[in-house]
């Protein structure tokens, strides 16, 4: 499964409309398989992202849910191995309408 996290400079989740790129977990088996850094939204190239990880519940997550991804929010996690671990345990929050 692809989860896509918005990041600032120093690879920590920021709000998605000031990202200044995105990492794409591929992540399977329990275990990171690969990532891949973006520096844009657009130019992730995977046809499907499972989840999104958003750094607030007050972002424009609708986007995301339209094209059928499953949007999560982050608690206190910052870096991606963080929000990965916390993936796992399913300790991020979903949003919903």
């Amino acid at each position: 499964m692809l989860i896509a996290i918005p990041l600032d400079d120093n690879k920590e989740i920021i709000s998605e409309l000031v990202a200044t790129s995105w990492a794409v977990v591929d992540f399977d088996n329990g275990s990171i398989q690969s990532t891949k850094f973006y520096n844009t939204k657009a130019d992730i190239d995977a046809p499907f992202l499972d989840f999104v990880v958003l750094a607030n519940k007050f972002e424009n997550y609708m986007e995301f849910m339209n094209e059928g991804s499953m949007v999560l929010v982050v608690r206190e996690e910052k870096s991606v191995e963080d929000i990965i671990e916390a993936f796992k345990f399913k300790e991020l929050d979903e949003v919903g309408i």
